[in-house]
């Protein structure tokens, strides 16, 4: 069994349109995801993550360059490309006037589960997503983030090997957000692979063993997301804890040009270009009276996805 699931290799999409230049869409990728993992197709808004998706799950013709999903060819051979695929994209498919319980038995007899294994399979889903106190609602009256959470369970009502997320949580809570995310890691250890696009960098970080960040058309990184971190291994993280937050502090420690910097409740939290400006910082923090505590990691996988697409193209080759 070859190990790879998805194999892309010098992927290019032009698009063309009547009386404007071309658009590059995807300027020749290349990237290999083995079987069993969560992979994570990153990227800023009009990146080409959401051209490669389409390209990978059969929907739109790439110009050159080749991609392959369990050894079968997405353009010369799609009904076998879409035998072994389901995908979950941004917009929810359901009939919002079927309850829960019926979306998953309408989606499980489409895809040919008899009536017993629907079922079976339906309540499995059903737990593993928390979904049981909803099972005998309507959709239409469920909120977005429930919806989006069937959007997703139901994929695993069916044996895919492979299976597509984009924006997998989209309008989730933080509780709809936590039960899908452990759901979709117990589906990838029983050896699925799943592609993921996501915004929310901390999810990501949690969830992938594998990624490629693209930025106009381009790989920008690549590899494990300890390997893509370490791009940023001069980048310092600081946090401060105060009593009570004072603009006077925030305006000060701004003028450090961090590469990032957000405050919540009572803390500060900054990511920093230079190791040097660290005691710096910590100077300035100290001149509030409301000071308490002061702690420096390393980067996050948000701080190198932050300053990967902040580069110049010819910088990011």
């Amino acid at each position: 069994m070859n190990p790879i699931a998805i194999d892309v290799k010098n992927l290019v999409k032009v698009y063309h349109k009547r009386g404007q230049p071309p658009v590059r869409a995807l300027d020749g990728i290349s990237f290999a995801v083995p079987r069993g993992q969560i992979f994570g197709l990153l990227g800023p808004n009009g990146a080409g993550k959401t051209t490669t998706l389409k390209i990978l799950t059969t929907l739109l013709p790439a110009t050159s360059g080749s991609a392959h999903i369990l050894g079968f060819d997405v353009e010369r051979q799609p009904f076998e490309v879409r035998k072994n695929i389901c995908v979950v994209l941004q917009e929810n498919a359901a009939d919002l006037y079927l309850s829960l319980r019926d979306n998953l038995r309408t989606y499980g007899r489409f895809h040919g589960l008899d009536a017993r294994e629907t079922e079976t399979r339906a309540n499995h889903v059903t737990e593993l997503f928390d979904l049981g106190e909803y099972r005998n609602q309507r959709l239409i009256d469920l909120s977005g983030g429930l919806k989006r959470r069937l959007q997703v369970a139901k994929v695993f009502m069916v044996d895919k090997q492979v299976v597509f997320l984009d924006e997998a949580t989209t309008g989730m809570d933080a509780i709809n957000k936590r039960t899908t995310i452990q759901a979709i890691k117990q589906e990838a250890r029983k050896g699925r692979t799943i592609v993921l696009t996501t915004h929310i960098l901390a999810e990501a970080e949690e969830l992938c063993d594998s990624l490629v960040i693209v930025d106009r058309g381009r790989i920008a990184a690549s590899g494990s997301v300890e390997d893509v971190k370490l791009i940023g291994f001069k980048f310092v993280h600081v946090t401060m804890m105060f009593r009570r937050l004072n603009p006077r502090t925030i305006a000060a420690l701004r003028q450090f040009t961090p590469v990032s910097m957000e405050t919540r409740n009572t803390s500060i939290e900054m990511t920093l270009k230079k190791e040097s400006d660290v005691l710096k910082v910590l100077r300035a923090a100290k001149r509030d009276k409301n000071f308490v505590n002061f702690e420096v990691g390393g980067a996050t996988l948000e701080d190198v996805f932050v300053e990967l697409v902040r580069m110049p193209r010819e910088e990011s080759r």
